[in-house]
Parts: C-alpha cells; structure tokens; sequence
C-alpha cells in the first residue's frame, strides 16, 4: 500500500543512512509498521563513498579498544555494543549474502570492495521486515502530540507516528544528504547540542606556498606531532615516539598534543592524509585555546645523530655532485628543492661546500619540518561530524529521549564521533539497531 497525507504507523524513522536503515529494519521485524522518509532519493547515500566506495563496516579490535576511539563518550555505546556489535553485525550481513574479510589495521570490507553490497542488503533487510520508504521527502518538523505520539511534517503533508526515530545524519558530505536536519529537529525538541566541528578532515597550514610547492607529495612512515604553540616555539625533542592521542594507549603530556605515525600528503592548502586526519579534532579544538603547530618527522626511523652520520658520509662520498642529487636518496623529488629553500641552500652547491651550518639545518628540517595550523576545512569537507545531541538526554539502554518519550535518535545525529576504521559505522549500526527495537517496543505499549 502508499502511505498517503495523515497515514497513522508505529515507528516513522527519519533519514536512510546506516542508522535509519538498521532502525527501520529491526523496527519491522520486531513486530511494528514502519514509514522511512528519506530526503534524497536513494538509500545509503553516504554508505556508497565511505571507505573509498568500498565500505569499511567495522573492526575487529577487542571492545576496549573499540570504545576508546571515541574518545570520552565511547562509555555511552556500552549498552547499544552489548545487545548488538561486530559479530552479530556481520551475522546479518552474512544472512543478506554479503561476505568479509579483514585487512591492514583490522579493517572489515565486502569481500567484493563495493559498496552497493552493503546498500542492497541493507534494503533487503528493511524490505523483508515489510519497511515503507518514501524518497524525496524532506522532514520540516517533528511536532509532539502528547500521548498521541508526533505529527511528522513535510512537503506532501502530515504522517502521524506513536514513535519517532531520527536517523538524519550530520552535517558531513551534504551532497549525500547529511546537512544538519536533524540537529534542527533535535533542537527545535527541546534537545540541547554539543558544539558541531569537523572531524577527520584536512587541515589548512599558515605557510600555504610551501604546501603548494609540495602538493601531491605523499609520504610514508613519518611521525607527525601536534603542538599548542607556534611552530617557531616547539621543541622536537618533545616529540614522542609513540602514539599519542584517541584511541591510542599512551597519552601526550602538554604542550604536545597528539602524536602519530603513518602516511600523510601534501595540498595546496595544507596537510591531509591518514595521520593529519586523526589528529584534525584535536587540532581543531585546541585552535579554539590557542596557536597550533605541526612538527612532521620525515624520518623518524633514525636518530638525529644517525641521520647526521649518514649525511656527513654521502657528502664525502659523493663531493662533487649537487646537493640536490644527493638527497634524492632522501626525500621525494619535489619536495628537495623546498626544503633546501628552507635552509638557505642553492640546490646546485655541490656537496663538499656544504658545511655544518648547512647540513644542521637540512637535518633540522628532515626531523621537524614545521608549519602553523590556521585551520582546518570546513565542516562539508568532513568525513564525520563532531557534536552533536547531548548523550546526557538519551538513554544509553534505548536510545530514547529523555526528554520527550516516544522520541529516538541514533546514528551520527548523536554526540557520538570515532577515528577511520569502521567505528563510526559500527556505532550507526549498532545505536540503529538498538533504536529500532526500542521504539517497536515502546509503540507496542501504547494504546
């Protein structure tokens, strides 16, 4: 049947992303009529680009780890991981013939690397259980009834629920339909908000034509570390040798605030890449307390007195070629003639008239190559949403408001934000899911 204007149903969920489909499907098969209203026109929006169209779904790391990534208010995901998590996440998708397999870092991908798997069982899922959907449909306002339950407004009219789920994403990649809505929603209810930031993001350097001269340069194996300072003020000798930060098992002792090792790259505004992508909401939020600066070790394998015996060796070595020749055994070619421009060093000075001065400098920059932090790009530019409605106004067990009853939320509408590696899924899954079946539960309750 087609949902018309004033159709009454048990549990209306609001946004078909991770969270809204898992809501929705669980919803129906736990016994309730469901109605998905999805602004865009097609599910999953955001499910078909994330890991890269491959969909990284979640992780096999232990649930310690699992809640440290997100930091402080993993705690709340303890309820929703206990009734739903990793194994049973990939029971169902298993059960919707979608097979795995783990890579690098514990990663889960689709044994196929497409996203469209996902989706597509995502939409058997909620078909099976009976779902509605209606596409193009845009919610402007959740309007409680009292104990009548809430009119759900948009465009084509008025749908009335015992029980509301809102499932409408973050304000991350609105080309997928992520723009906000739901914190609207949130909001307009009553819910108070934790302050929206970007996270996982690139970051905008203040010495923007040295990123440029280097865009595109992609580097392994460094160690990048985040201080509250400027740059010029940033002692190397602080930086760790570990990692740093969420999720990681050490942690930074102030002015250090982060530290990583991994890849990264350069852009014409700045620096991304996985490493600059975790630190980002560190960064971000301390921009709001002061100077930032990073300090990228670009060989972090060797020591300072390694690094200067093995210099000192190849330029005795090799005296009459160019400077510039010589450090292509070090450095990527485009990112030489930068560096050395940093040091004062014409790149043809061949290699016995480098002195001391010269070959400190060349190893102070291949140890601390420093830029100041102005920024970062903004919040459409991110993968993931920081902030977002308080956890001190939902309740863990049920994802329901404590504010008003009959109300949910899950997904990524929640105050709820992990690192890259299929955390951030498994937590829209997982309050999904736990969403769905509560709200089920609780129209079943009512008259």
């Amino acid at each position: 049947m087609d949902f018309a204007r004033n159709t009454q149903t048990d549990v209306l969920v609001i946004g078909a992303g991770a969270a809204g489909m898992m809501a929705a499907g669980r919803a129906a098969r736990t016994g309730a009529r469901v109605l998905l209203l999805e602004k865009t026109g097609q599910c999953g929006k955001k499910i078909l680009v994330s890991g890269k169209t491959r969909c990284n779904l979640t992780n096999t790391a232990g649930l310690a780890q699992f809640i440290s990534m997100y930091g402080p208010n993993g705690r709340f995901l303890h309820g929703a991981f206990s009734r739903f998590f990793r194994d049973e996440l990939l029971s169902l998708f298993t059960s919707c013939g979608v097979a795995t397999k783990v890579e690098r870092g514990g990663r889960i991908f689709p044994v196929s690397d497409d996203a469209r798997d996902v989706v597509t069982a995502m939409r058997s899922y909620m078909t099976q259980g009976g779902v509605r959907i209606i596409f193009n449909s845009a919610v402007s306002a959740i309007i409680p009834e009292g104990p009548g339950g809430f009119t759900v407004r948009n465009g084509s009219g008025d749908y009335h629920a015992r029980c509301v789920v809102v499932a409408a994403g973050g304000a991350s990649w609105p080309a997928t339909g992520s723009t906000g809505d739901g914190y609207k929603m949130a909001n307009a209810l009553g819910h108070s908000l934790s302050p929206l930031l970007p996270a996982l993001v690139p970051l905008v350097v203040k010495e923007t034509q040295l990123a440029k001269s280097m865009q595109g340069v992609s580097l392994r194996n460094i160690r990048a570390c985040a201080f509250q300072c400027d740059a010029s003020a940033a002692d190397e000798t602080l930086i760790p040798s570990y990692d740093s930060g969420r999720g990681a098992k050490k942690s930074s002792r102030p002015p250090v605030l982060e530290s990583r090792f991994g890849e990264m790259l350069f852009t014409h505004f700045g620096l991304g890449g996985p490493v600059i992508l975790l630190m980002s909401l560190t960064v971000v939020r301390a921009l709001a307390k002061g100077p930032v600066s990073i300090l990228i070790d670009l060989k972090s394998a060797l020591s300072r007195d390694q690094l200067h015996r093995r210099l000192l060796a190849d330029l005795d070595r090799f005296g009459k070629r160019k400077i510039a020749s010589i450090l292509k055994e070090y450095l990527p070619a485009k990112m030489i003639e930068p560096l050395l421009a940093l040091a004062g060093i014409d790149a043809h000075t061949p290699a016995h008239q480098i002195g001391a001065g010269g070959r400190e400098k060349i190893i102070a920059l291949f140890k601390a190559l420093r830029f100041n932090i102005s920024g970062s790009l903004p919040l459409s530019k991110a993968i993931v949403t920081a902030g977002g409605v308080s956890l001190k106004e939902v309740a863990p067990r049920t994802m329901a408001s404590r504010i008003h009853p009959g109300l949910f939320f899950c997904g990524e509408v929640l105050d709820l934000d992990a690192d890259t590696g299929g955390y951030n899924l498994q937590a829209a899954f997982s309050t999904g899911y736990v969403a769905g079946e509560s709200a089920a539960q609780y129209a079943r309750r009512r008259p």
